[in-house]
Parts: C-alpha cells; sequence; structure tokens
C-alpha cells in the first residue's frame, strides 16, 4: 500500500466487514430485478431469458475478477477510475471516471423512474413526481448519517427481497408441478435450438446487462472496510456476483416456463402476469410492489453511496470540484456529494420521465465502455508494468472478459453509441480545459 493509500484511508470510516459488502453489492444489483425487465428481454431473447441471464453472469464473471486482481494491489475508493489511472495513467483514469459518472450518477434517477411508475399503476391520484420525491429523501438520509447505517438498511431489504422471491419460486414451482401445465421444468428458458442466434442473445444480454450492474460498486468502499485484508473487497466482489446471478437464473427459469405459450398485455408488466399465474392477484401485487419499493429505496441507498465516493475520490484527486472531496467532521462521510447527487438525481428523473429506454442506454454504455478499460488496466499493470507471469490471470482471463463485454456493447445498437460517444467527447471537452485552460495539476499527491 503506498502513501496516498494510507493517508487517504484515514479520511473515511472503517466500519464495513466481508458480509456488508456482499449484501451492498447484492443489494445494488437487486435480487428481484427481472421482476421489471422480465418482459423486455424475454422479447429480445425469444423466451430464453434464463440463457440470457447465463450469458451475463460469465460476462460479468470475467469483469469480476478483474475487479478482484486489482482491488488487491490498489485498496482505494473510485473503482475503476481509481485502477486505471493507477495502473495506467491520468488520462486514461480520467475517461474511465467520465464514463463511469454516466453509469452510476443515472441509476438513482433510473431507479426512480421506474419505482414511481410502479406505484403510480397502483395509485394513479398521487403523480409521480411525488413518488420520486419520497424515494429521494429514503435514500440520501442513510447516506449522510453514516455507511454502516446505509449497511443495516441494506440487510432489512435484502431479507424482505428474499422472503418476496422465495415466496414467488415456491407458488411458481407448485404451479408448475401440480398445475394443468407440462409437470416438470423444462429447458425452454435456457434452450430452444430454432432461436439460437449470437445476435439475438447478445441483444438480450445488452438489455439484462442492467440487472447486474453493481457488483463493480464494491470497489467504493475499500476505504471504509475494517482491517487490512486486501483480498476483502476482492472476494466480496466474486461472492456478491454469484450470488445474484444464481438467483436470476433461477427466478427466470421459472417464470419461463410458466410463462410458456402466454401472450403479455404489455412488457412492462410481464413479470407480474407471470406472478399472478403463479399464485393469483396477491402474488402479482406482491411482486408488484416490492419490485417498485426495492428500485425506490434499497437500489437508491447503495447507488447513491457508489457515485458519491466516485465524486469524492474524483475530486480528491483534483478532477472535480474540491467541496466533493469534503467529509463530515461528525458522520465521517462524503456528505456534499451524497447532496449533490440528490439534487443531480431529482432533476434528471423529472427530465427522463417518459424517456426510461434512453435512460437505459445511458446507464450501460457508461458501466460497460469503463469495463473494457478495466480489462486492459489489468494486463498493462500486471504484464507490462509488473512483468507477471500469471498469464491465465493477467492476460486471458481480462481477454475474455473485454471481447465479451466489447460484443455486449456493439449489439446495442448505433443509437446507443451516439448517446456514448457524446459524453465521452464531452468528457475530453472537459479535460482539455481542465488542464490547458485551468492549468489544473492532476498528479497523484503522495
Amino acid at each position: 500500500m503506498d502513501n496516498e493509500s494510507i493517508r487517504i484511508g484515514q479520511e473515511l470510516k472503517r466500519g464495513l466487514t466481508f458480509s456488508d459488502l456482499v449484501i451492498y453489492g447484492a443489494v445494488f444489483m437487486i435480487p428481484i430485478a427481472p421482476f421489471a425487465i422480465y418482459g423486455y428481454v424475454s422479447a429480445a431473447s425469444g423466451g430464453m431469458v434464463a440463457l440470457a441471464y447465463l450469458i451475463g453472469l460469465v460476462a460479468m464473471f470475467f469483469t469480476a475478477l478483474s475487479y478482484k486482481f486489482l482491488s488487491q494491489d490498489f485498496p482505494v475508493s473510485g473503482s475503476a477510475y481509481a485502477y486505471a489511472r493507477r495502473g495506467i495513467g491520468l488520462r486514461t483514469g480520467f475517461l474511465t471516471g467520465w464514463m463511469l459518472i454516466l453509469d452510476y450518477l443515472l441509476i438513482p434517477a433510473l431507479t426512480y423512474i421506474v419505482a414511481a411508475a410502479a406505484l403510480y399503476q397502483l395509485f394513479p391520484v398521487i403523480p409521480r413526481w411525488v413518488w420520486i420525491v419520497l424515494f429521494l429523501v429514503g435514500g440520501t438520509v442513510p447516506n449522510l448519517v453514516g455507511i454502516t447505517t446505509t449497511a443495516k438498511v441494506n440487510k432489512i431489504f435484502m431479507v424482505l427481497q428474499l422472503v418476496v422471491l422465495a415466496i414467488f419460486i415456491a407458488a411458481g414451482l407448485h404451479r408448475i408441478y401440480s398445475g394443468p401445465g407440462i409437470g416438470h421444468l423444462t429447458l425452454r428458458p435456457l434452450f430452444q435450438a430454432n432461436m439460437m442466434k449470437p445476435e439475438l442473445l447478445f441483444s438480450a444480454v445488452s438489455v439484462c446487462a442492467l440487472s447486474f450492474l453493481g457488483f463493480d460498486a464494491i470497489s467504493t468502499l475499500a476505504e471504509e472496510v475494517k482491517g487490512n485484508d486486501n483480498r476483502t473487497v476482492g472476494n466480496a466482489t466474486i461472492a456478491s456476483l454469484l450470488l445474484i446471478g444464481i438467483l436470476f437464473i433461477a427466478q427466470t427459469w421459472i417464470a419461463g416456463d410458466l410463462a410458456a405459450g402466454m401472450t403479455f398485455k404489455s412488457l412492462d408488466t410481464a413479470f407480474y402476469e407471470i406472478a399472478e399465474i403463479a399464485g393469483g392477484r396477491p402474488l402479482a401485487l406482491l411482486t408488484a410492489i416490492a419490485a417498485a419499493i426495492t428500485f425506490g429505496l434499497s437500489c437508491s441507498i447503495v447507488s447513491q453511496a457508489a457515485i458519491a465516493r466516485l465524486l469524492y475520490a474524483m475530486a480528491r484527486d483534483g478532477q472535480m470540484p474540491k467541496v466533493l472531496s469534503s467529509v463530515h467532521s461528525k458522520y465521517k462521510t462524503p456528505y456534499v456529494s451524497v447532496l449533490v447527487v440528490a439534487a443531480v438525481s431529482f432533476f434528471l428523473s423529472i427530465g427522463f420521465m417518459e424517456h426510461l429506454d434512453t435512460l437505459t442506454n445511458f446507464v450501460n454504455f457508461g458501466a460497460l465502455s469503463s469495463f473494457l478499460i478495466l480489462h486492459v488496466t489489468v494486463v498493462v499493470h500486471f504484464i507490462f508494468k509488473r512483468g507477471s507471469k500469471s498469464f491465465i490471470k493477467h492476460l486471458i482471463c481480462p481477454i475474455f472478459g473485454f471481447l465479451i463485454i466489447a460484443y455486449v456493447l456493439w449489439s446495442m445498437g448505433s443509437a446507443t453509441w451516439e448517446l456514448g460517444l457524446s459524453w465521452l467527447f464531452a468528457g475530453i471537452v472537459y479535460y482539455l480545459v481542465l488542464t490547458r485552460v485551468l492549468r489544473r495539476d492532476l498528479q497523484l499527491e503522495l
């Protein structure tokens, strides 16, 4: 650990354990995330939703490995931004952080919109912006008072989601094995020979990739972990991803067999229509309400924590306004960043309320493009700079990860690329103004 790591490690409160990190990543990814986007993944995959999630898990596993390797050498906040900055260089680090901002900053707004839309269907007399404000307050307060408070709230939401998921799985299996259908689980959600086209599957993966975003955010909490074991963050990243990946595949496999022969009324409500087949109207309402509360509160809490710490890390390095690196004297949280994120999330939620698809594309492009740089960072740092001979870990794995993520990105289509490249261009302009006009020195302070 370098001097900078020691210095900055004393600024934030260290109170998180391995289990806290696993739960944090799991809550961020949302164990019941397929509830909200099942219809869209089904339409894109020809009904092979479980297979789309399996491919997504494999793709993200290689990315999680890269996070694991780099987090051991760089135990600092900032996620892929911090790793690229230290592993490759200042410019690469900045652009990585800039693309991560596109991901992390928009996720809270996305979760508020999804949650507000779900509750609006149940309570149409209440405007969606009212739900957004309520969820915004609920996501901001825990992040202001401390990361340990956030961890406690995360555990509550994790238990509630698992209870709802267990009810759906039990009801679904009972319906499949005791109902009028085929009488057992089939391979249809995993394999349909007439639909097995790479471009079709990876198009579906590009949709369900949104469900996996969050395991990477564990690395933003590196400076708030108890003890001095640099392996904790990496191990928690792997564990969290595998746990959630298995839950995704299990629930979409059961849902896929329940949905055999169905024509959905709406892609937005596809999963709730399936839940109604499994357990009647009460289960449909339970899954809908659970999804709304989970997206609106649980995910918003962890996503605000992630973007606040990314902004904190970049501000501390001089790449964002210095005020964003302010730490609360009592709670030891980056409170200015938290408040700024809350304000920006509100305006984004209102602005994109009718354009959820556009917001989703921005989020996915920001995350996946930063993952590409992450894989390159592993190769540059370990193979070229450190002379590592562990070619499977530090060369083969990141290459595989890079190629899979690149193909998923390519499958998103031209519209998403136009949006993403526009953001990248804006970042380049900002960086040039920062370094050439304002003459900001962005060298690491050791």
